[in-house]
């Protein structure tokens, strides 16, 4: 059996283990007690980035913005102009030929585009112009070299 009068401690605090203090106030009691006081500094984690120059990191990256991308060159948009206006086609009309909606032709002849490959190779073939590589607005020859 055991005895109402004993005490069992499970934890005791340990006097020898050191307080970090986190106020002046508890500095300043410690200091009244006659404790021993050391103080250390606290080191960074991100040493590597300490001493770095954030200004000139900052140009650099505003330096580095990425480009627009190339929008079809007016030249392009002209021609897709006149071959529609020689087949008197509508812009509607040009769109349904190739599948696409009339704000894509819109945007392709005023220039706005961001050039597609496959989307100025439909509109070759609905013109029967070049609009791709050298001579753009030439008649389109498949199939025949020089």
């Amino acid at each position: 059996m055991s005895d109402w009068d004993e005490t069992t401690v499970l934890r005791k605090r340990n006097p020898d283990k050191a307080k970090v203090t986190r106020s002046q106030a508890e500095l300043n009691a410690a200091r009244r007690a006659g404790a021993a006081i050391s103080t250390e500094k606290k080191v960074l984690s991100n040493a590597g980035h300490a001493n770095t120059d954030h200004r000139r990191i900052a140009k650099l990256d505003r330096d580095n913005d990425v480009a627009p991308p190339p929008r079809v060159d007016v030249s392009v948009g002209k021609a897709i102009q006149i071959g529609r206006q020689n087949k008197e086609l509508k812009q509607g009309q040009l769109a349904q030929l190739i599948n696409e909606r009339p704000q894509v032709v819109a945007e392709y002849e005023s220039g706005k585009a961001i050039p597609n490959q496959n989307i100025l190779g439909k509109m070759e073939r609905a013109l029967g112009i070049k609009l791709r590589g050298k001579n753009i607005g030439d008649p389109l020859t498949v199939g025949k070299k020089k």
